[in-house]
């Protein structure tokens, strides 16, 4: 698996620990080991031109996605087609206004972040309210389980 964690936001954080999470995450999902994952980690005047750009909204926003190959999760013994999973885009800052309002940290934010980012990329959302329901039991047992294994 080739997983690419870029920080351009002069936040100090763990970049091993993003890419050994994205691994735990694909893993589980069963996508391909041959899949390729971008994680960035940018400013907020960065974040906030591609909101802007891509989502049409103002302001900066915790997390982006953009998917690439559009893969969706696999199946034991049924992995994905290997591909170009996207890229996910984080902002510590918003991310670090988040961790205070939740009572965390801003690494488990951030981690919290990656995951839903990830899971966005496999085609997840939550703008109804029964895939909202899926989407954030899954990302909880995912981020659950890689930090109790760590």
């Amino acid at each position: 698996m080739s997983i690419e964690v870029n920080n351009e936001s002069g936040a100090e954080v763990d970049e091993a620990e993003f890419a050994a999470l994205a691994r735990y995450v694909l893993d589980a999902m069963h996508v391909h080991p041959q899949t390729e994952l971008s994680i960035l980690l940018v400013g907020t005047q960065v974040m906030t031109d591609l909101h802007v750009r891509y989502m049409d909204e103002p302001g900066p926003t915790d997390v982006l996605s953009f998917p690439m190959d559009e893969l969706r999760p696999g199946r034991e013994g049924e992995p994905t087609p290997a591909g170009l999973l996207g890229d996910v885009v984080l902002c510590p800052e918003v991310a670090a206004q988040q961790a205070r309002v939740a009572g965390h940290s801003t690494a488990e934010e951030l981690l919290l972040l990656t995951t839903h980012g990830i899971l966005h990329l496999l085609g997840y959302d939550h703008a109804e309210p029964e895939e909202e329901k899926e989407m954030f039991a899954l990302q909880r047992q995912l981020l659950l389980t890689f930090l109790a294994g760590r």
